[in-house]
């Protein structure tokens, strides 16, 4: 695979194998991105008020061209959380309603889901599928076996966020919207880490990052809702777009677009991180570190003789997930931190976990030191 690393900004010194977390954005991505900034200061009434609505017009266009959606369905967000939250605040739930999960969804948006079902009195419910995971319709079968006529909502990763396991959402919201379920899907870590079509997938609700695998800016993430639901979503913060004196394209725009003084510039990048990405075939470089990601994932099951989280490698694409031998999780990041390496090491379900991402700067050399690292600290 070719060394995309002087294209980052990254320190060269680290091996860094945490892309999943806060991504990493190229050196051209950013100077593109300060230039904005610069024109904001220069004319900050034009920028930031004048000429908002066009600008987020133009970024939403090449945005939902990308995510394969309708441009007036999606408005941006600094997070998935943040948006997440709004949805949630909104759909009201009452005593005894169910929101369907898995267990291993992203632990801030469990702790949130809870906090939700605490608030209205309703119950959260987790479906935990054995591991390994086999079959996508075990999976699907023992998810839909979950369901009762108190599921209001379901929840569900598109991409997880510990375990790097991609599920099958698209089947997921077709059960739920049998059932007249809405359904929700955590997108964070799916565009540009693999072939994304909202359209397709057909949710109510899709969340993503544009901040990771795209490669934008830090806090440039969107919403999509399809139009049946976009009255019931409330923003978190009421501003100048509620009940607007100048209507724009829709209500939902409206409300969600202009929450006060903020910096978009991470939002109208967007249109030059694609072209970025596809100036440089990035779903070639992609596959690359897919290819990177399976060898390197065998790499390591080899020094363990642990459980495994999937029995093949359809349930991954450039992330992987391998259970430890029982040890201390912080302990062990503070050590690999010392050996200049960056990789998380998660408690999940009572295990530990090393998760590993794979982008365009890594190399098998990475994955040589980590193996290295590993078996000094294990002992093996």
């Amino acid at each position: 695979m070719k060394d995309y690393k002087n294209i980052f900004l990254l320190n060269p010194h680290i091996i860094y194998l945490n892309h999943g977390s806060f991504g990493g954005c190229p050196k051209e991505i950013m100077d593109k991105y300060f230039a904005l900034q610069l024109e904001l200061e220069n004319q900050p009434i034009d920028y930031l008020a004048n000429n908002v609505e066009e600008y987020s017009r133009k970024t939403r266009k090449a945005l939902s061209d990308f995510i394969d959606c309708d441009k007036n369905d999606v408005v941006f967000f600094p997070n998935p959380s943040t948006a997440t939250n709004m949805v949630a605040k909104s759909l009201k739930l009452s005593k005894d309603d169910e929101v369907l999960t898995t267990n291993h969804e992203y632990g801030a948006l469990v702790k949130m889901w809870k906090y939700i079902c605490q608030e209205s009195e309703a119950n959260y419910v987790e479906y935990s599928p054995s591991i390994p995971l086999e079959s996508t319709e075990d999976f699907i079968k023992g998810f839909v076996d979950c369901i009762t006529d108190k599921t209001k909502i379901i929840f569900i990763s598109h991409i997880t966020s510990s375990t790097g396991l991609i599920f099958p959402v698209k089947e997921i919201c077709a059960e739920a919207k049998k059932r007249n379920i809405i359904s929700i899907v955590d997108g964070a870590h799916a565009p540009a880490h693999i072939n994304l079509s909202v359209r397709d997938i057909n949710p109510d609700i899709y969340v993503g990052a544009c901040h990771k695998w795209m490669l934008a800016p830090k806090g440039s993430s969107f919403l999509y809702a399809k139009k049946n639901i976009q009255k019931k979503l409330v923003p978190l913060v009421i501003s100048w777009g509620w009940e607007s004196e100048r209507p724009g394209e829709s209500v939902f725009l409206d409300n969600h677009q202009w929450q006060g003084t903020n910096d978009i510039s991470p939002y109208l990048i967007i249109p030059e991180v694609i072209s970025f990405i596809q100036k440089h075939n990035w779903k070639e470089v992609s596959k690359d570190c897919r290819k990177l990601n399976i060898q390197s994932r065998e790499k390591l099951l080899e020094l363990f003789n642990t459980k495994i989280l999937c029995a093949d490698s359809s349930w991954i694409g450039q992330m992987s997930s391998i259970i430890l031998p029982k040890c201390d999780s912080l302990d062990l990041y503070k050590y690999l931190k010392s050996k200049n390496i960056e990789v998380p090491i998660i408690d999940w379900n009572n295990y530990q976990i090393v998760r590993i991402s794979i982008q365009a700067y890594n190399t098998q050399g990475d994955i040589v030191k980590l193996t290295k690292c590993l078996k000094e600290y294990f002992k093996l």
